[in-house]
């Protein structure tokens, strides 16, 4: 029989001749047959002794492991899956890597618009013309002015509407003074002694023109024909309230002067009357100037509000870009961790591409084949009694197993072994 040295001959023609790759079915029958032929003349030369069959079975082992080192294509062969799982990953990698400098490049330009934002911030304070606002300090001074000239004539507005909404409307005239119709210290004590409906109205009445006042202001803001039409019309609407309280006064004051010979009180007669002029540009001229006087207030502050609002926009910015940048941080990191990974896996792939890989279902294949031959040959070479073949063969299968144990070969779920390199 051959020697266990020649069991790998033809393995080695196939790889020299390259054409392990292609290897048929002949070639694969002719290896089997090689494998049960040496088993089969080991075990008639040691008579089929167990110990001898674990020697000659960790022999087959060491040299099937040695050849499968040698056999470059057939390795090369069982690696080509690692190969391409590790050309996947670098694959992998570049685009991880690209990721991170486009999402770099992004947050570098994140960050240069939130110095610039920050240096806004900073230069509109000392510098506001730069940003087309006009500087604030001589705007909060027209701003206090204003105001300081807004607060006594809306006193004024207050006292004399309340007065004259009570004299047109509610007050009993004992004397003809226009002075006690105009301003009556007592309407308003007068006019909630009378019930607290009559006290509303004449309260509330300033603050119809007041908020005339303000309509007309937010009216200014809008452009068009159409804006013109409605601040007309809102001038026309405060001077004919104006004007008929003033006919209202006065008429009061003509029928308590009025004789049997004067006419009845009209419109001709009003306008005659110095008193009735009197009391429409005291109302209405100081409500004109009232509403002048708010307006500019209302624009200086606004003016003020500028810097404000400016920095308030910038700040809101900040915010949002800040988010982003947390975003593009957080992708980084992300692209970082997956290269790690895919390094990771690359140099583990490439331990194993640098190591050789174990065919283990072919190496179990010819493992049995060695084995069948060995016992073939108990039975039908070594003359001895049937009980003390069958002890001899359960003591032959019990070392086989043992060795399979301790490669941990022992009904595998893996086709390939891998011993990767240290």
């Amino acid at each position: 029989m051959k020697p266990l040295s020649q069991l790998f001959s033809l393995k080695k023609t196939t790889d020299s001749s390259s054409k392990l790759l292609d290897e048929n079915e002949e070639d694969r029958e002719q290896i089997r047959i090689t494998y049960y032929q040496s088993g089969f003349a080991a075990s008639i030369k040691a008579t089929g002794k167990p110990i001898v069959l674990k020697a000659c079975l960790q022999n087959l082992y060491m040299s099937f492991e040695d050849q499968c080192r040698k056999q470059k294509l057939e390795q090369d062969r069982l690696k080509q899956p690692y190969r391409e799982e590790q050309e996947k990953n670098r694959t992998e990698l570049k685009k991880c890597e690209a990721a991170i400098g486009i999402y770099e490049k992004k947050e570098q330009d994140l960050n240069d618009n939130i110095d610039q934002i920050k240096n806004e911030i900073i230069e509109v304070k000392r510098n506001p013309d730069k940003f087309g606002i006009e500087d604030g300090k001589g705007l909060k001074a027209q701003f206090y002015i204003g105001l300081f000239l807004l607060l006594p004539i809306t006193l004024y507005v207050l006292v004399f509407y309340v007065s004259a909404s009570y004299s047109a409307f509610f007050k009993e005239f004992s004397n003809d003074s226009l002075t006690a119709a105009i301003f009556d210290a007592d309407a308003l004590t007068n006019s909630f002694k009378a019930s607290w409906l009559e006290g509303v109205l004449v309260i509330t009445i300033p603050f119809v023109f007041m908020g005339l006042g303000y309509v007309i202001h937010m009216v200014q803001k809008g452009k068009g024909i159409k804006n013109i039409f409605r601040m007309i019309a809102l001038f026309v609407t405060t001077f004919l309230f104006d004007a008929l309280l003033a006919y209202q006064i006065e008429k009061k004051i003509y029928e308590f002067n009025k004789t049997t010979d004067s006419a009845p009180y009209n419109l001709n007669i009003a306008l005659g009357e110095a008193e009735f002029w009197m009391i429409i540009f005291a109302g209405f001229v100081v409500y004109i100037i009232w509403g002048l006087v708010f307006d500019f207030v209302m624009k200086e502050f606004e003016n003020i509000d500028k810097i404000r609002a400016f920095i308030r926009g910038k700040r809101e910015n900040l915010i949002d870009l800040e988010k982003l940048k947390a975003e593009y941080i957080n992708k980084i990191n992300d692209f970082k961790q997956q290269i790690v990974t895919a390094n990771g896996r690359i140099s583990e792939l490439q331990s194993k591409i640098d190591g050789f890989v174990f065919p283990v279902k072919e190496y179990l294949h010819y493992h049995h084949q060695y084995k069948e031959g060995w016992f073939q040959a108990i039975n039908t070479e070594i003359a001895l009694a049937h009980k003390e073949k069958t002890e001899l063969l359960e003591s032959c299968e019990l070392h086989s197993e043992e060795h399979l144990s301790k490669l941990n070969l022992i009904d595998p779920d893996f086709q390939h072994l891998v011993y990767s390199k240290n």
